[in-house]
């Protein structure tokens, strides 16, 4: 198995909770994004301490009360699943904060983390001021919303989810964002935490660089996580399903720059003509 897979943590067979993923810079072997993610059943609650983190919560799928250490939100999450269309709520807090969330419903949240400087407050992220979209053509399109990126500000963190239509591809043409050399590209690494609908499907996703030195090409199973710490990273879903996937972003400069590959960016091209 590739070591940028990390497989999802419950057993498919069971109904339990608890949590699905948990990377660290330090697991990753890379600096900046964090990410955990949990499932907690009505009445089960859980807090995440930021430390030196901001750490933005996004309610994936169910309703559920969230606080920080000075703000609280009642009966917060306007989906039940994530193919639902609809953006999430999320909850964003600074470094040296909380989030507590405590589930109504059945819950899935994800935590994701990057170094904070504290320099914004908490906050909830409600769907309205989420940037939704439909980018592409053809088995080309989907479906992205912004959740933490160009429409909020914060520190590091850039937090973006995608649907991708059965039969479709997207992160495509592949590009990438590894280099520290804007305007031209930023350096960010990224994780890929894939649902699938119905969820005993599989997507593929590639993960390569220019000189072959990562060419690692997975089957991805619902709940499981791809890690990116550099090159290219297209994302193909089969026939018959859906992909879902939460990205998180983080790098020494807070800009999404990214370059295609150069053997696939005629097809940019061809579509601006279609």
């Amino acid at each position: 198995m590739s070591h940028l897979l990390r497989k999802n943590r419950l057993n498919k067979s069971s109904q339990q909770a608890g949590q699905t993923q948990l990377v660290t810079p330090k697991s990753a072997n890379w600096r900046y994004v964090g990410f955990e993610a949990h499932q907690l059943k009505a009445g089960e609650s859980i807090t995440v301490e930021t430390a030196t983190d901001e750490v933005c919560a996004v309610i994936l799928s169910g309703k559920a009360n969230a606080s920080t250490k000075l703000d609280a939100w009642q009966n917060i999450g306007d989906r039940m699943s994530v193919f639902d269309q609809k953006a999430p709520y999320s909850v964003y807090s600074p470094a040296q904060d909380e989030i507590r969330i405590e589930a109504i419903t059945d819950v899935e949240v994800a935590f994701c983390k990057a170094p904070g400087k504290g320099g914004f407050a908490a906050k909830l992220i409600t769907p309205e001021q989420c940037q939704y979209e439909t980018r592409g053509v053809a088995s080309n399109t989907r479906h992205v919303c912004n959740i933490l990126f160009g429409n909020e500000p914060a520190d590091s963190l850039l937090v973006c989810e995608v649907i991708t239509p059965s039969g479709g591809w997207s992160s495509y043409p592949p590009h990438k964002h590894d280099t520290d050399a804007a305007p031209a590209e930023t350096q960010l690494e990224e994780t890929y935490y894939h649902k699938i609908d119905p969820p005993q499907g599989f997507v593929f996703q590639r993960v390569y660089t220019d000189d072959r030195r990562i060419d690692e090409t997975m089957a991805v199973e619902d709940g499981d996580l791809v890690m990116v710490p550099e090159g290219y990273h297209p994302v193909g879903v089969p026939h018959g399903y859906q992909s879902y996937y939460l990205n998180v972003m983080a790098g020494p400069s807070r800009n999404w720059i990214f370059h295609n590959d150069p053997d696939h960016a005629w097809i940019i091209e061809r579509d601006k003509k279609a």
